[in-house]
């Protein structure tokens, strides 16, 4: 105890990173006001019976949950930080794919900035679309109701201003955040949208299992325990390397060596991140859009992908983890070019010749440790789905594993790995007595 006060004492005594903090939970709180403003139009005594019934539905709870709860809330942040993240995960896509894009990207940081520029007018587009779905989605039964009979000329119209108004606005909270806040801004604003269900989903499972009786404040605490668990495997997940050496030849200018020293590439046992179980929750969301229609053969496929808890949606889900593991993993890492860098620099791996052996033998190194975490990668994945079979309700069981709780360690460990760095250069002690603090590989403009 006496240690994390003189560890927050420390924390504080620094200017720089005190005034970050700061800054940084002042958008943050900025953010979460936002979200419990409702859209013009709307009766907010009406919305609540609508907002229990949008919370309930599997479809839409993962939109809700990155919102912050402003999705099922109809606040003029509804669509949150969602659009700006498909827009840069796509853009990230085809930087990879174009050489054109690629060309651009490797120009320095005037072309880290056109992409960025054009990021956000893909995220004006998205946000558009996205914009347009959600009032058809405020037109079903439910939130009609709330919608003012003189505004309805107008709803349509200003909801997708404000909307897009809202995005771009969580956009610009970001990137200040980043700019001169304490971690990657989108990925705290993600974070803050998770953790606002926590306290209530923790309420919830509490009451239920106070009221089942019978020894249900022991099965509470023992899930406790249980998710603790799982946070910590999830850290490992996140922070396991595979150490490669690398022995660099001793080069010798003037009277000066340069070279000769021993280091390791370090291989990330989870290159991919959160990415895999993104892209796998966006094509299982594809079958349940049936939902809207009135297919009546096509009952037996949404029972199936609308139930996060049905056997065949977790076997389903976990074989599209890890092919999509394998395939974002193939696309971010590219052990020829890794290769050549180290050629270039006179580096070489102990017992295998340079070129392309050393491609083949740091290829063939990140398929053995890319299939158990592939696998690791799945089995979390489809851990709330199992704490929902076992009697957990469906609120607190999301934090059990998937994007959420992947999204909260990874930012977590980002945000304490910055705070260690401000620590250590002022000659302070770090956060923890032995071994320091490992953030997450960046994979993506979102750090998702």
């Amino acid at each position: 105890m006496k240690k994390l006060v003189k560890t927050l004492q420390n924390i504080w005594t620094i200017e720089e990173l005190r005034n970050k903090i700061i800054f940084t939970l002042a958008l943050v709180f900025t953010y979460r006001l936002g979200n419990h403003i409702v859209l013009p139009g709307l009766d907010p005594n009406k919305i609540e019976l609508a907002q229990k019934a949008a919370k309930s539905n599997g479809l839409l709870g993962i939109f809700d949950m990155f919102a912050g709860g402003g999705f099922s809330q109809a606040s003029i942040l509804a669509l949150g930080i969602m659009p700006y993240i498909s827009a840069s995960i796509f853009m990230q896509l085809m930087t990879i794919l174009v050489p054109q894009l690629q060309k651009v990207q490797k120009e320095g940081d005037s072309g880290r900035k056109k992409i960025n520029q054009w990021t956000r007018y893909l995220t004006v587009i998205v946000t558009v679309f996205q914009a347009g779905a959600y009032v058809a989605y405020l037109n079903s039964p439910g939130y009609a109701e709330a919608i003012l009979p003189a505004y309805k000329a107008f709803f349509g119209f200003s909801t997708v201003i404000t909307l897009t108004a809202g995005t771009l606005f969580v956009m610009w909270l970001g990137e200040k955040i980043q700019d001169k806040g304490l971690g990657n801004g989108t990925s705290i604003i993600i974070m803050v949208g998770i953790l606002s269900r926590l306290p209530i989903s923790i309420i919830q499972e509490f009451t239920a299992k106070e009221q089942r009786g019978g020894g249900g404040l022991l099965i509470f605490l023992i899930e406790i325990a249980i998710l603790v668990t799982i946070i910590m495997g999830l850290i490992i997940l996140v922070q396991g390397v595979r150490k490669i050496p690398v022995n660099y030849a001793k080069q010798i200018i003037g009277n000066r060596q340069f070279g000769g020293a021993r280091q390791f590439l370090p291989v990330k046992v989870n290159s991919a991140g959160v990415m895999p179980i993104i892209f796998a929750q966006a094509i299982m969301f594809l079958p349940t859009l049936v939902s809207f229609t009135n297919i009546d053969s096509a009952q037996g496929i949404v029972k199936i992908f609308n139930d996060h808890s049905n056997a065949w949606y977790m076997v389903i889900y976990s074989v599209m983890v890890i092919g999509f593991t394998f395939l974002y993993t193939a696309l971010i890492f590219n052990p020829k070019q890794i290769s050549e860098d180290l050629k270039r620099n006179n580096g070489f791996i102990p017992g295998v010749k340079p070129g392309q052996p050393t491609a083949d033998y740091i290829g063939s190194i990140m398929d053995k440790i890319t299939l158990p975490g592939a696998i690791f990668l799945a089995f979390v994945g489809i851990l709330p789905g199992f704490a929902q079979r076992l009697g957990v309700t469906q609120g607190f069981s999301s934090f059990f594993g998937g994007t959420s709780l992947l999204i909260m360690v990874g930012v977590v460990l980002d945000t304490l790995q910055q705070i260690e760095t401000y620590l250590l250069m002022r000659q302070y002690d770090g956060l923890m007595k032995s071994g320091r603090v490992q953030g997450r590989q960046t994979v993506s403009t979102t750090t998702i």
